[in-house]
Parts: C-alpha cells; structure tokens; sequence
C-alpha cells in the first residue's frame, strides 16, 4: 500500500529543523522510496493556505493555486510514498482536514498524519516569541487568551493545543494511522530525527542531517526590546520583510545570539499549560492513538526553576541591549558598504553588488549558526 504522510506540526516543535533535513536531502530521501512533492518547499506553505482557503491579498495569489495542482499531482504520479510537510495545516477546520484528506488519498493511497507535539509550557513561550518575530506587539500577560475559531489563526491555541488539533484532524483519518512524536526535552537534537525518520520507514543514517539546526530562543530582555522596536517597524508589513529582516536579520542574527535569561509566562498560564498538557495525554490514550516516545513528556514537569516573567524587564535593560545591537547593526553596515564599493571596483553593475550582498548575508547565516 502506497502512503502519503502528511506532517502537520504543530508549530515550534522542530518542524523547521525537519524540514530543513528533509529538503536539504531530497535526492537522498528519494532513493529510499519517499518523495517530497511540488517544485520547491515554499509549495508546501502555499498549499496549507489553499487547504486553510485563506482570503486573498498577497500579490500573487495564484501561485498558491498552482503550487496545490503541482504537489497533488506529484502525489498522484509518485511510485513510492510521499510526505507532504508545514506546520501550518494544524490550524485547519475538520471539513478541511477531511477534503485534503480525500484529496491526497486520490487513486488508494493511504494517508497518515504526523504530528510532532511538546509540553505545552515550552509550546507557549516559544509561539510568544515566534509572534514577535511576525511583528507583533502583544504582551506575554495577554497572549494566548483565547482559542480562534479561524484556521487563518497561526499563533494560537488552535494550532498549540495538541488535543484540539487532534479532535480536528482525527475526524479524517483514523486514530492507528494518526501518529504523535512527543519531543523529549532531556535528548540530542537528533533524536526526534531518528523517532520521525522511523515512522518514513527511512534509514536515519543514509541522510546527512549536518546542514539542519534548531531554531533557538530569545532571553525576556531581547524578546521585550523586539516587541517595542516592532511598534515602529510600520513598513515592514511583507511576508519577505517578516522573515528576512526582522526574524533573521534582527531576531535570530541579532537577539537570539545575545544568549539572555530564559523566562517563563504568568503562573495563571503556567497553571493552563499544565492543564492541556494533561488533557492531550488523557486523548492519546482514550483515542488510541499512535505515539513514537513517551507520552510524558508532554506534561509541563511538576517542578520548574525560577525564572523571571517579561514584566520585570527594566527600561534601562531594554535601553542597554538596544545600544548594543545597534552597535552590531552600525558595524554591519559599515562592512557592507567596504564590500559593496569593492564589488564596484571589480565588478560594475548589478552584478557585483548581488554577489557581495550575497556574500554578507552568508557570513550572517553562518554567525547565527
């Protein structure tokens, strides 16, 4: 039986560093009998907008359209199994999860779902700063207070809670062939390669996993000095300007790299992730669902060591870090106009400021890392 896996996250559980494997070794995959539908992994972000039918807006709308008709008929045509990958389609409506279902099980193929999962506390903090990182401006005390009805809701309990997804997506495929990889928060970082790779049916070792890194977390001072730089950042409204320059170039090059204090929410919304946590557990087990680990590791842990909350952030630590970064920021220009003007000197025209544009952002690509 030909299968289709479709990982549907949920966000902030190794999703990219996943992904980033998966495409990263595309040819590898493939020779052991999986293929990564569509022309290149934005297709699979394209679709989940389709599947989630997200109002228009963006500039070219169609390519959405197109990117679904590529990747279905990849599926269609593929003579091994396939996997289809974005943590986005956790957000979508069980009428939708029941049509992409039927969708993807064109012509016999067996679908099955993924889902990595985590404990909900760590869920919560890391979807707080993935939001700022999208250019929100929400406070830790009032983020999370309400469950969207909307699968346009990314940053959301929609997509956090593991039972309501699964409550969702169980309602189109059945429980035995539902899947939960809970990450353990003790082990390697490639361990949830290892566990995801073995429900693939793939050989972990014949895939290089070296080009691949988890995306790392921001201390409460660098989260609280983004959240009041994006109150003024009001023309960086694209997606590109999202993701390049205040998640990449400010947050993860920048913030991230500061190496600050780790924090936690409010204790009202500890005490809610400790709840959820409990109640997916209780659902795995009550639904008969299949889980690669250890289903306790999806409970926030009876005891947590202190840390501090974002409100007790001063300004004058936001003002002491601000100073700093824009020293780094003031640097990096400076280097970069050396390069740009030595890329004119070598090479006039458009060409040589692309190559020395490219080389910059390489060399930022590999401090991050």
């Amino acid at each position: 039986m030909r299968r289709v896996f479709l990982h549907l996250g949920l966000p902030k559980t190794a999703t990219t560093y996943l992904q980033t494997i998966l495409w990263g070794q595309r040819d590898a995959v493939a020779a052991q009998g999986l293929v990564l539908p569509g022309r290149e992994r934005r297709d699979h972000l394209w679709v989940s907008r389709v599947v989630r039918e997200e109002p228009g807006g963006r500039r070219r709308p169609e390519r959405e359209h197109e990117a679904m008709q590529r990747v279905l008929a990849d599926v269609a045509a593929a003579e091994g199994d396939v996997l289809v990958s974005h943590e986005f389609f956790a957000a979508a409506s069980a009428e939708q999860a029941r049509r992409f279902v039927a969708q993807l099980a064109t012509g016999g193929r067996e679908v099955h779902v993924l889902v990595t999962a985590r404990e909900p506390l760590g869920l919560f903090t890391a979807s707080w700063q993935e939001s700022l990182k999208n250019r929100s401006t929400t406070p830790m005390a009032d983020y999370g207070r309400t469950e969207s009805d909307s699968p346009e809701a990314i940053w959301d309990w929609r997509t956090l809670d593991l039972s309501l997804v699964l409550d969702r997506w169980l309602e189109a495929v059945p429980a035995e062939r539902v899947h939960v990889l809970p990450l353990d928060r003790t082990a390697d970082r490639e361990e949830i390669w290892r566990r995801f790779a073995g429900v693939l049916g793939l050989d972990h070792t014949g895939v290089d996993v070296s080009g691949s890194f988890p995306n790392e977390s921001m201390g409460v001072v660098e989260a609280e000095l983004l959240r009041r730089v994006n109150a003024h950042l009001g023309e960086f409204r694209s997606a590109f300007d999202r993701g390049v320059w205040i998640r990449t170039f400010l947050a993860d090059e920048r913030l991230v790299t500061r190496g600050g204090e780790r924090f936690w929410p409010y204790p009202d919304q500890v005490a809610d992730c400790r709840a959820r946590g409990e109640r997916a557990v209780a659902l795995l087990a009550e639904r008969g669902v299949d889980v690669v680990g250890d289903p306790a590791w999806l409970l926030v842990p009876a005891e947590l060591e202190p840390r501090r909350t974002p409100d007790s952030v001063t300004d004058a630590e936001v003002a002491e870090a601000g100073a700093e970064v824009i020293a780094g920021l003031l640097g990096d220009v400076r280097a970069l106009r050396s390069e740009l003007r030595e890329a004119g000197a070598q090479a006039p025209g458009a060409s040589g400021v692309r190559d020395a544009v490219s080389r910059r952002w390489r060399a930022r690509r590999s401090r991050s890392r």
